[in-house]
């Protein structure tokens, strides 16, 4: 796997998390509507944008650590168990930090 394309991808979808952040950050702060009926609706909009929020800061959390383990050459090693991460898993998940069987383990 070259690296150097891994991480090209990975500052793609960094930048593209960060501008989704900004304009739900800017949506969340701009002033509500007068209307009580439309306030409500406002609000239920906003918990739907912060949840979407939330889990991209996550994204950009692991972004940020499969970056570091590039810089570190330790980007095919899982965190857990020290062994090498599946191509393949790595290509379906680029910030992986887990193989399979240590992911496993983690959500179980």
């Amino acid at each position: 796997m070259k690296h150097a394309e891994v991480r090209e991808s990975l500052l793609s979808k960094q930048n593209e998390l960060e501008d989704r952040l900004g304009r739900i950050t800017q949506h969340l702060t701009k002033p509500g509507n007068q209307d009580w009926s439309e306030q409500a609706q406002e609000r239920e909009n906003d918990e739907v944008l912060e949840a979407i929020g939330q889990e991209a800061k996550h994204e950009l959390i692991n972004i940020s650590a499969a970056l570091r383990r590039i810089d570190e050459d330790a980007y095919e090693i899982c965190d857990s168990c020290g062994e090498s991460i599946p191509q393949a898993r790595l290509l379906a998940m680029p910030y992986t930090q887990y193989c399979i069987g240590c992911a496993e383990k983690q959500q179980g």
